[in-house]
C-alpha cells in the first residue's frame, strides 16, 4: 500500500493540485474567489475546467458530475462523459468552464415542498469552489449548489453557505471592536459518525431492516451492552479489514478520518474526522456515509445508519462539533484565564443567547422519525435543549450574573499514584453525555443529531442564530472604544447572561427532576418530530432567516413541508411493513407452532393418558392468547393507518402518526416480541437480536 502521506488527497483537486496545475495568474484569481468571495470569471473557469479534466483523466476518470444535496438529505449525481465526437468518427475529451460552473438536472423529481412541479422541471446546479472537486468511481465529482429556475434554493448546501456568510459578516464586526481585522471567519465542523455493522445473511432475512433501516420487532437480547465490554474493545478481524479499506478510500478523497473504535452497543462502531470548514465537513461526512454503505458489502456486512436500529441498546448519533475560527484562531478557546479573556466571554455569551433564543429551532433541526426513537435514553440527549459549560465556565457565568468575585481554578495535575505513569493536566470541563449542547474545551458539541442526518440543517440554524447574537452585540457596541468599550461590553455580557442563564444545565438530563425544572424555566420539550417541526414556520424563525438572507419565507415553508412529508412517508412505510410482517410471517409462525404443540399434547395423551402436560397446555394458552392480542393490535393499527392516509393536512397527519399510531405500533411490537421467547427457535421466522448483534 502507498504511504498514507502519498495516498491522502490523491483523488482531490485540492489547493496543492491547483497550484501545480494552474497558471499562476489563474490560481491567484481562483484563490480570491475561494477565500475572498470574489466572482469567478468565465475565462478563469475555462482554464480551471481544462486543468481539472486533464488531471481527472490521468486518474482514470471518464465522466463528470455535479454532486449536490437535494432536500432528500442525501447526495445526487448525474454522470456525463468527457467524450466529444469529431466529424472523422473519432472522439476527443472536452470539459468547458460552463460545464464546470453550471449544470441542469431535473428539479421536479426531487422533494421541493411545492417549489417545483412536473410542468416546472428546470433547475440548476452551481459549482461551490470552496469545496474541492474529487474523483469517485472514475467520475469527477464537482460539489454544487442546487436551485430552481426561479432562483429558490432546492438543496441543503445553499442555505448553509448563506449562513456561513452571515456569521462571517457579524463576527468580523465584533472582532473589529477588539482591533482585529481578520481576513476570514469560518465555522468549523467535526462530525462523529456512529453506525452498526451486521451480517448480510441476517439482514436479508429481516424485511424491516431492509425497508425501514430498523427492527420493528425484536425481544431484548440475553446479553446487551450491560457488561460495557464492547466500548473501545478489540475490533474483530472482519470489521478491522472493513475499517482499513474505509480509511484508505476516505484518505484518498481528502477526508481526514482520524479515530475509529467500537462503540458502546454490540455491533456498533464510530468514525471521527479532524474538523474542516463546515460546508466541506458536511460534504466529507456525506462521502463517509456513502463509502461505509458501499464497502461493507466487500466483507459480507451491511452498514446501518438508522438512529435506532435496535431497541434496548444505544442508538447511533452524529455529534456535531462546532466552532468558529478567525484566520486560524479558534474563537472559542478560553485561554489560560477565560475570566480575563473578554473576546472569549463575548463569543461565549452570544452562543448562550443564540441557543436559548432559538432552542426550538435547534430541536427542529435534529428532528426525524428515526431520531424520535433515540432521544432521551442510552446516552442520547433528551428532547429538551440545554447547555453544559462545565465547572470552570459555569462558575465564571455565575460570578458575572451574581456580580461576585471569581477565583480562577488552578490547573490541576493528575497524579495517578504510580511513579512510572506520567502526570497530566486535567481539562477545564468534564463531559456530560446527557447534555444536548456541551462545551468541550474549545468547541461546542451538539449531540442531538441522528446518524442518518445531513448536518447542513443543524449548522445552518447554529450559524444564523449566532449571527443574530453577534449582530446584537456589534450594534450595541459600535462607536465605543477603549475603556468605554470594555465597560459597556462587560455590562452587556452580564445583562445577556442574566436573561439567558436558564438554558445552562450541568446535571443529569435524564432525571424527572430536570424535566420538571426545565418546564419551570420555560424551556421547550418537543418530544416528537410532529411537535418540533411547526417552529420552523413560526414568525420568529421566518424573521431570523430573512434578516440574514439565509432562507426566504417561501424557502422556509417549502422545507417545513418536505420534512413533514418525509416523516409521514416513513411512518406510512413502517406501518405497511409491520402489517405485512405480522400477517405473513409472525402470526403464521405462531399459529403453526401452536398447532404443533397442540398435536404434541394430543399425541402424549394418546400414549400416556395420565401424563402431566399442564406445562405444555399453559404454553399453548399463552400462544393462543398472544396471537389474539396480536390480531387485536393489528386490526387497530390497520384502522388508524387507513384513516391517517386520508388526512390531507400533513401536520394533522403527523400529529396522528406521533400520538395515536406510534403507541399502537409499540403495543403490536410488544405483543409479537412476547411470543418470540415462547416459540421454539427453529419456528421463529427471522433472526433474533441474539443472532444479529453477536454474529461471528
Amino acid at each position: 500500500m502507498s504511504k498514507v502521506t502519498d495516498l491522502y488527497g490523491s483523488m482531490v483537486f485540492n489547493e496543492h493540485t491547483m497550484q501545480e496545475r494552474l497558471p499562476s495568474a489563474t490560481y491567484k484569481q481562483l484563490m480570491r474567489t475561494i477565500k475572498g468571495g470574489e466572482p469567478l470569471d468565465i475565462d478563469v473557469a475555462n482554464v480551471v475546467a481544462h486543468a481539472m479534466k486533464e488531471w481527472a483523466i490521468e486518474k482514470g476518470a471518464t465522466h463528470f458530475t455535479h454532486w449536490f444535496q437535494p432536500l432528500t438529505g442525501i447526495t445526487s449525481e448525474k454522470h456525463d462523459s468527457f467524450i466529444d465526437p469529431t466529424p472523422d468518427g473519432r472522439a476527443i475529451m472536452t470539459f468547458s468552464g460552463k460545464e464546470l460552473i453550471q449544470g441542469e438536472p431535473d428539479a421536479s423529481s426531487f422533494p421541493s415542498g411545492g417549489l417545483r412541479a412536473t410542468f416546472e422541471a428546470r433547475g440548476y446546479t452551481a459549482w461551490d469552489p470552496t469545496s474541492y472537486a474529487f474523483i469517485k468511481d472514475e467520475v469527477l465529482c464537482i460539489p454544487t449548489a442546487f436551485c430552481s429556475y426561479t432562483g429558490e434554493a432546492l438543496d441543503k448546501k445553499t442555505p448553509l453557505l448563506r449562513s456561513m456568510k452571515a456569521i462571517e459578516i457579524q463576527a468580523k464586526r465584533v472582532l473589529a471592536l477588539f482591533g482585529e481585522a481578520g481576513e476570514r471567519v469560518t465555522t468549523t465542523l467535526g462530525a462523529e459518525q456512529e453506525y452498526f455493522l451486521v451480517s448480510e445473511r441476517d439482514y436479508e432475512q429481516r424485511l424491516d431492516l431492509m425497508l425501514t433501516g430498523r427492527t420493528l420487532f425484536g425481544y431484548s437480547p440475553c446479553k446487551g451492552q450491560e457488561l460495557e465490554e464492547h466500548y473501545f474493545g478489540a475490533i474483530r478481524p472482519t470489521v478491522n479489514e472493513f475499517m482499513k479499506e474505509l480509511d484508505d478510500e476516505l484518505w484518498a478523497l481528502g477526508v481526514s478520518a482520524r479515530t475509529k473504535h467500537n462503540e458502546v452497543a454490540p455491533a456498533q462502531h464510530e468514525l471521527a474526522p479532524i474538523f474542516a470548514e463546515t460546508n466541506r465537513g458536511v460534504d466529507e461526512n456525506l462521502l463517509t456515509m456513502e463509502k461505509m454503505k458501499l464497502l461493507a458489502s466487500h466483507y459480507g456486512l451491511v452498514c446501518l445508519q438508522h438512529e435506532k436500529p435496535f431497541e434496548f441498546i444505544n442508538g447511533s448519533g452524529k455529534h456535531n462539533n462546532w466552532s468558529i475560527s478567525a484566520d486560524g484562531k479558534n474563537l472559542f478557546d478560553p485561554g489560560e484565564n477565560p475570566m480575563e479573556n473578554l473576546r472569549f466571554l463575548v463569543f461565549l455569551t452570544c452562543v448562550i443567547e443564540a441557543v436559548d433564543e432559538y432552542q426550538e429551532l435547534l430541536r427542529m433541526s435534529a428532528a426525524s422519525a428515526g431520531n424520535d426513537h433515540r432521544l432521551g435514553a442510552n446516552e442520547a440527549p433528551p428532547a429538551i435543549v440545554s447547555m453544559f459549560l462545565g465547572d470552570e465556565l459555569g462558575a465564571i457565568v455565575e460570578a458575572l450574573v451574581d456580580e461576585h468575585d471569581y477565583t480562577s481554578a488552578e490547573r490541576v495535575s493528575m497524579d495517578l499514584g504510580v511513579d512510572v505513569l506520567p502526570n497530566f493536566i486535567k481539562d477545564n470541563t468534564d463531559r456530560n453525555r446527557t447534555s444536548p449542547f456541551a462545551f468541550t474545551g474549545n468547541k461546542f458539541e451538539f449531540r442531538m443529531p441522528g446518524s442518518a442526518q445531513n448536518l447542513s440543517d443543524v449548522n445552518m440554524v447554529l450559524n444564523t442564530a449566532m449571527a443574530k447574537s453577534l449582530k446584537g452585540f456589534a450594534d450595541a457596541m459600535e462607536g465605543k472604544t477603549g475603556d468605554a468599550f470594555e465597560a459597556a461590553a462587560i455590562d452587556y455580557i452580564k445583562r445577556t447572561l442574566r436573561d439567558h442563564e436558564r438554558i445552562i444545565f450541568n446535571g443529569d438530563g435524564y432525571s424527572a427532576e430536570w424535566e420538571a425544572e426545565a418546564a419551570r424555566r420555560g424551556l421547550a420539550n418537543h418530544r416528537t418530530t410532529a411537535e418540533a417541526l411547526p417552529c420552523y414556520v413560526a414568525p420568529k424563525s421566518i424573521a431570523l432567516f430573512a434578516e440574514f438572507g439565509v432562507l426566504t419565507e417561501t424557502e422556509v415553508r417549502s422545507r417545513y413541508e418536505v420534512k413533514l412529508e418525509k416523516y409521514n412517508k416513513i411512518m406510512n412505510i413502517e406501518c405497511r411493513v409491520m402489517k405485512r410482517l405480522v400477517r405473513r410471517d409472525y402470526l403464521p409462525a405462531i399459529n403453526r407452532y401452536a398447532a404443533k404443540l397442540a398435536n404434541g399434547i394430543a399425541a402424549i395423551r394418546g400414549v400416556l393418558p395420565d401424563g402431566d402436560t399442564s406445562f405444555m397446555e399453559d404454553k399453548l394458552r399463552r400462544l393462543v392468547a398472544g396471537a389474539a392480542e396480536i390480531n387485536r393490535q393489528l386490526e387497530k393499527l390497520h384502522s388508524l393507518h387507513r384513516a391517517s392516509v386520508e388526512i390531507a393536512d400533513q401536520q394533522e397527519r403527523a400529529n396522528m402518526n406521533a400520538h395515536e399510531i406510534v403507541p399502537v405500533m409499540d403495543a403490536l411490537r410488544h405483543a409479537v416480541d412476547e411470543m418470540e421467547i415462547i416459540v421454539e427457535r427453529e419456528a421463529w421466522p427471522v433472526p433474533t437480536y441474539n443472532e444479529i448483534l453477536f454474529y461471528a
